[in-house]
């Protein structure tokens, strides 16, 4: 590169005070060197990108005290301007910051028992000062387990939501390195760097870091990795909120389950949750409570994510307004094009006659559906789905 001797003490001499916009833009001039074959020039810059995030790793902050809803946790205040600390190596980032305003979470469904049990380890954060008073500290780690899209890392940004606090989500992927003690260094230098700042710690995909350490197929370099876990976990107890995922509770080695004080195990929605899923993904639309009950129903043993995946592409359907198709015919078409995320039971159902889908929807429904509203699912009058219900119990007779 022409003149890069001037462009490399430009870039210098800015990051003597970096943000994270700066930080950006220097990062994809290296990229575009080392793009364009000049990996010399590029080096240089990660070179300089790595002293900036390590000076700024050990300049001192004023340090503030929480002005959130909560007195959890202490510490400096984490701003979007904040560097994040990297690889030393790759200059990757090993964590990602999410702050309450960008998150913007509605509260996530859950049945009646969880929803209280969660609602009580928020007061529990709300609350620090009436807990000491009587000798007692609210609960600084939470594991979240269940099946891949649950909910969990929804529920996990907005706990932190709810107690006005950034999120520092672990970036496993950067912080995982095949060279030894790298992967280690890296965790200690992400958990240095949240217990320097008022926030909550979200390490997704726990499993990756914290396999049982006896398993016979790891080698040991899985065990100095869950140890530096393990004492890092510890450290931080006292200091700041972490919270866990994980989809495979059963690769936890037990001490690190024994490491969170409070487990959550998220399930899959109810039919009431899988409704509510429903119309709140079809929103700025109205559904229809049959249609609603009707897509809940049909997805019975799906997780949240996989009935917002149905339902947008119902709700495009609605919006575009293209065809006069019943909602039966359209869930039919809808299934065409989502057959991975479908039940062997609900594609078959799907390919049956109208008569047996009426049945059925009657049989799963029950009372909260009448012959108005079965009549509207397919575009039938409520004479013909009588006649429908009447014909299918006289051959059951």
């Amino acid at each position: 590169m022409e003149h890069f001797s001037i462009v490399h003490a430009i870039c210098r001499l800015a990051l003597t005070s970096p943000n994270e916009a700066l930080t950006h833009q220097v990062e994809r001039l290296a990229e575009a060197l080392a793009g364009d074959g000049d990996l010399k020039s590029a080096q240089q810059l990660k070179q300089i990108l790595r002293s900036a995030a390590r000076g700024q790793d050990m300049t001192p902050r004023r340090l503030v005290p929480s002005r959130g809803p909560t007195h959890v946790v202490a510490g400096e205040v984490l701003l979007p301007t904040t560097v994040l600390p990297a690889d030393r190596e790759s200059g990757v980032r090993l964590v990602d910051a999410v702050f309450p305003v960008e998150s913007g979470l509605a509260r996530p469904f859950f049945p009646p028992h969880l929803d209280r049990a969660v609602q009580m380890l928020v007061d529990e954060w709300r609350h620090v000062a009436k807990l000491r008073a009587v000798g007692e500290e609210p609960s600084m780690s939470c594991l979240l387990t269940g099946a891949p899209g649950t909910g969990k890392t929804t529920l996990a940004l907005w706990l932190a939501q709810q107690i006005g606090l950034p999120v520092l989500i672990a970036r496993v992927d950067a912080m995982m390195s095949s060279f030894l003690g790298t992967t280690s260094r890296n965790i200690s230098q992400v958990f240095t760097f949240a217990n320097r700042f008022q926030c909550v710690l979200l390490l997704d995909e726990l499993d990756s870091l914290a396999k049982v350490r006896d398993d016979s197929n790891e080698v040991g370099e899985i065990k100095r990795v869950v140890n530096a876990l393990l004492q890092n976990m510890d450290s931080r107890a006292s200091t700041g909120i972490t919270l866990g995922i994980t989809n495979h509770p059963q690769l936890l080695d037990p001490a690190v389950w024994r490491r969170f004080s409070v487990q959550i195990e998220v399930p899959l929605p109810t039919q009431e949750a899988r409704e509510a899923i429903v119309r709140r993904t079809f929103e700025p639309l109205v559904v229809a409570p049959s249609v609603a009950m009707l897509i809940a129903a049909l997805l019975e043993g799906s997780a949240g994510s996989e009935v917002r995946s149905i339902v947008a592409l119902f709700k495009k359907r609605e919006a575009m307004n293209t065809q006069t198709q019943s909602v039966i015919d359209v869930l039919r078409e809808i299934a065409a094009l989502n057959s991975g995320r479908l039940s062997a039971e609900v594609k078959l159902l799907l390919r049956r006659e109208d008569q047996d889908l009426v049945r059925w929807v009657r049989k799963t429904l029950g009372n909260r559906i009448g012959l108005v509203e079965l009549g509207t699912l397919f575009n039938k009058s409520k004479s013909t789905v009588a006649r429908w219900l009447e014909e299918s119990e006289a051959r059951e007779v």
